[in-house]
Parts: structure tokens; C-alpha cells; sequence
């Protein structure tokens, strides 16, 4: 059977709408129709080629703070055939370069405060040098598309060994997510997307942008978030967006931002959030501001799984609920042995279906574990459905936490703190934190003779991990609670009292 050959919204539309709007940059105002936007894509193309040599297969990184030009450039390594991988710009640099080393790029495009050195082998570029090259460039002759079902993009997400993993998103997964999270958020033609998620990020990159391509509609892409200037641009009647995605702790900054007043956001029909977890008194409390506030539930492995209905009173109803599955997804809730749990009853989360990622890049094994002989996906998230279908999250995999909307892996914190010369054990668990939802607590034990400075740990994280992930608190013990086989006992840890 025939592989099936990528789908392309954007050329589809060029010809059946040219001048309808279908991007805007609003860092510098430029917009495009889709005509426009499809030409732009076949002229990044012809620049890949022809100014740096990108063959079908070779990855294409960037380092760069949200921009159309990341959106064209991600669309032009599709058609032909390269793979996209945005890295968090976030991150510190042994961070970045250990990404950079593991996918291995023919080409990095970055902004203008990137100063790492360059991968081996590796041409760079800004991306305001790549838009010029652009402009002055002839759009490349269209081809046949490639497969669908080949790696069109790489996420990174930290690993819970300490190391990051590449997530291998293809087109067809791609795709399914635009069905997924446009059917559960009624994206049409007359839609209008605010990005100001990272595009480094799953929600940014593909939930963001290809719901509404796919439908005709619009992306505004942002830099980044801002609570005033989004509270500003949710209200602009100009602007008319009608779709923002954000991860809780963003809609609570809005709350607080300069110029918040949702009575002035006319054109919108619901804040989605996700990537955390949302409290339904939050929720109740946007409802009564007369803003839908449609919680979900996805991963960069699934892109987009569950999402609430759009009606407020079914959102009062089941407010903490993370929703249904999308048209596409098959979902599973399972006990120890595989077996589906009766309603009411907590057990992991299993997927399958067009959106799930065919496995982790330079990562064979840790792919075969993350599904079962016939094809399950493990997301080792535990949740129990209602009567009626419902899915309410109850853990997260393992040890991880969010903070500020990142994924935070306590594995890799440890790691750091076990670099410290002072440093023999390290424990780190999340703890409840009001601006950031969550932010890390470090149990350290020190080494025999060493009386550790624990105000300078910060500053020993901060070289090495991004600040996103250093603990907001370190705390000395004399030992940490293991079993007998050796494992840290977090849910001992977690019962400590706080300090002071």
C-alpha cells in the first residue's frame, strides 16, 4: 500500500482563497494572504536548496524567539522533505549543545541573542539574514510532496534519566492534532489564532498554527507572552482573534496584567488551556466573567487527546475534567495488568491513533518501552473516566512537575546538584507555588566534611539548566529516605514540613 503523501493546507487555500489573510508577524506587522505565505514557503525552499544545500532527511534547527519566519521556514523543510527542530532558547547552554549533538543539523538559524558555538558541521544563519535571502530569492518549482508518515519535525522534552529525547512528530501526526483540536475547538474559516505559546513547544508549534490552516483561517504569531499586550490585542475588535491557547499560570498573569477586561473580548470564543493543571474554581471563575475557559489534556507525543465541549454550562458541569477524546484518538484507561478499568477507577492513560508519535529519535529502546505488543502508547499519566466519558487527570508520569507551563524533570536537577563538589545526595520534588503553579524543593545531603553553601546552589543550577528548573528551595538533610533496594522515597519527602 502506497505511502500516504503529506497534506498542504496552505496550498490548497492559496489557490482556492489567494487573498484571504492567513498570517500576520505582529513583532514587525507583516502580513501575509495565502497566496502570499505559499509563495514566501516556496521561496524558503528555493533558499534551502540552492544558498545552503538542505537534502531531504537533514535537520533544520533553530534557536529563535517566535516569528512568521519560523512558520515558513518549518513549512518549506516539509515540502521538502527535511526535518524541523526548534530548540527551547530558554535553556542553558550544555543544554542546548547536548540537543544540538543529538539531532545533528545541517543548518541552525537563530535570533540575534544566540552566542553558543556552532554544532560541528553545521552552517548558521540569522533568521533576519534568512528572511533577506527570501525576498531576493525565485520560488523553487513545486514537487511531489514526501510521505506523511516520515519525520517532519523533532521536539525535544526533557527525559526523566536527565537526558533530553527528541520526539519525532510526523505530518500525519500533525495533521490529526489540527482535526483533533479543531473539531473540540469549532476552528472554521473565520478563525483567528493568538500565538504567544513558544514554538519550541507542542501547544506553539502544532496546536497553535495547524488548526487554523488547515481550516482557511489565521495565525497572529507573537515573540512572546506578555499579559498587558495580550490582554490589549484579546480586545483589539482590529485584531478579531477568536482562539488563544494558553497553560494556566498565562491566564492567571492575564488576570493581573495591565488593561485585563474580558467584557472587551467580543470576537472570542474560548481561552484553551493546557500543559498544567487548570483548578475548577479558576475555571467557575472565568465562566463568571463570561469567558469559556475550555480546559484539555495533551502531550507532545499525542499533540492534542482531550479537549472539554465549548458549552458553559457542560464547563461548569465537569469543571476539573480534562474532557473527551478528539475524533481520532482511542483511548484507554488500564490497570497493573493492561486490563481497562470499570468508570470511577484511576489507571494509566494508553493511546493510539494518527497522532501518536512513531517513537523518540536516536532512541530504539526507550521507543520499544513506550508502547505495548500491539501498539498501545504508555503515557504513564493516571486519570479515571465517568459515567459519561469524561476524563479527569489524577497524576502526572512519575516525578515530573510544571512550572510556569514547562515540563520539569526532577532526574535532571538532581544531576546538576550531584555536580556540586559538596553535594553526595540530592532529592527533588514540586511543590505548590502561587505565581508558577508549581516550583522545585531540593533535599541535599552533603558529602562527609563539606558544609555546603545552599544559597550559592541556585547559582550553581543557574550555570547549567535553565532558571525555569532551579529549585526555589534547598534544603539540608542528613539522609534521604530509600527502600531496600536503594530508591529515593519522594512520597516520604513530600511529608516533611515546610521549612521555617
Amino acid at each position: 500500500m502506497p505511502a500516504w503523501t503529506t497534506p498542504d493546507p496552505v496550498a490548497l487555500h492559496a489557490a482556492t482563497q489567494p487573498e484571504r489573510l492567513a498570517c500576520v508577524d505582529l513583532a514587525s506587522a507583516r502580513r501575509w494572504t495565502y497566496s502570499r505565505l505559499d509563495e514566501a514557503i516556496q521561496r524558503a525552499v528555493a533558499v534551502l536548496e540552492s544558498c545552503y544545500g538542505i537534502e531531504p532527511g537533514q535537520r533544520i534547527a533553530t534557536v529563535a524567539r517566535n516569528s512568521a519566519d519560523l512558520l515558513i521556514l518549518q513549512q518549506a523543510a516539509m515540502r521538502l522533505g527535511a526535518v524541523f527542530v526548534p530548540v527551547n532558547w530558554r535553556l542553558a547552554a550544555p543544554e542546548q549543545q547536548a540537543i544540538l549533538a543529538d539531532c545533528d543539523p545541517a543548518l541552525l538559524l537563530h535570533d540575534a541573542a544566540f552566542d553558543r558555538a556552532p554544532p560541528k558541521n553545521c552552517m548558521t544563519v540569522e533568521v533576519a539574514d534568512f528572511a533577506a535571502a527570501m525576498a531576493a530569492q525565485a520560488p523553487a518549482t513545486r514537487r511531489p510532496l514526501p510521505p506523511a508518515d516520515q519525520p517532519s519535525i523533532i521536539l525535544y522534552t526533557s527525559g526523566t534519566s536527565g537526558r533530553p529525547k527528541g520526539v519525532i512528530i510526523t505530518e500525519a501526526n500533525a495533521f490529526a492534532t489540527a482535526v483533533n483540536f479543531g473539531v473540540l475547538g469549532r476552528v472554521g474559516n473565520a478563525s483567528v489564532f493568538l500565538c504567544d505559546a513558544p514554538m519550541f513547544h507542542v501547544i506553539g508549534l502544532i496546536t497553535s498554527l495547524r488548526p487554523p490552516l488547515l481550516q482557511g483561517g489565521a495565525v497572529l504569531i507573537s515573540p512572546g507572552f506578555e499579559a498587558g499586550l495580550t490582554n490589549r490585542r484579546l480586545a483589539d475588535p482590529e485584531l478579531g482573534v477568536t482562539h488563544y491557547f494558553c497553560v494556566p499560570q498565562m491566564a492567571r498573569m492575564l488576570r493581573d496584567g495591565v488593561g485585563f477586561d474580558p467584557a472587551n473580548w467580543i470576537s472570542l470564543t474560548a481561552i484553551f488551556t493546557g500543559g498544567a493543571p487548570n483548578p475548577a474554581a479558576d475555571i467557575c471563575w472565568w465562566l463568571a466573567q463570561g469567558v469559556r475557559m475550555v480546559d484539555g489534556f495533551g502531550m507532545t507525543e499525542a499533540g492534542t487527546v482531550l479537549g472539554m465541549p465549548l458549552e458553559a454550562g457542560q464547563i461548569a458541569r465537569k469543571a476539573g475534567t480534562a474532557g473527551l477524546p478528539g475524533p481520532s484518538v482511542c483511548l484507554r484507561i488500564v490497570d497493573d495488568d493492561g486490563n481497562d478499568v470499570a468508570p470511577g477507577e484511576a489507571g494509566e492513560i494508553w493511546l493510539s491513533g494518527p497522532n501518536i508519535t512513531p517513537g523518540y529519535w536516536n532512541r530504539p529502546a526507550e521507543t520499544a518501552q513506550a508502547f505495548t505488543s500491539d501498539g498501545w502508547f504508555r503515557t504513564g499519566d493516571i486519570a479515571r473516566r465517568d459515567a459519561e466519558g469524561f476524563v479527569t487527570l489524577v497524576d502526572r508520569r512519575k516525578d515530573m512537575f510544571i512550572s510556569g507551563g514547562e515540563n520539569v524533570y526532577p532526574a535532571e536537577v538532581e544531576l546538576v546538584l550531584l555536580d556540586h563538589p559538596d553535594i553526595a545526595e540530592a532529592a527533588v520534588i514540586g511543590i505548590a507555588d502561587e505565581r508558577w503553579g508549581e516550583v522545585g524543593r531540593a533535599f541535599v545531603v552533603a558529602k562527609p566534611g563539606r558544609a555546603p553553601d545552599l544559597s550559592a546552589l541556585a547559582a550553581h543550577c543557574a550555570d547549567r539548566i535553565a532558571r525555569y528548573k532551579v529549585p526555589k528551595e534547598f534544603l539540608l538533610a542528613d539522609a534521604l529516605p530509600r527502600t531496600a533496594s536503594g530508591k529515593i522515597q519522594k512520597h516520604i519527602l513530600r511529608g516533611w514540613p515546610a521549612p521555617g
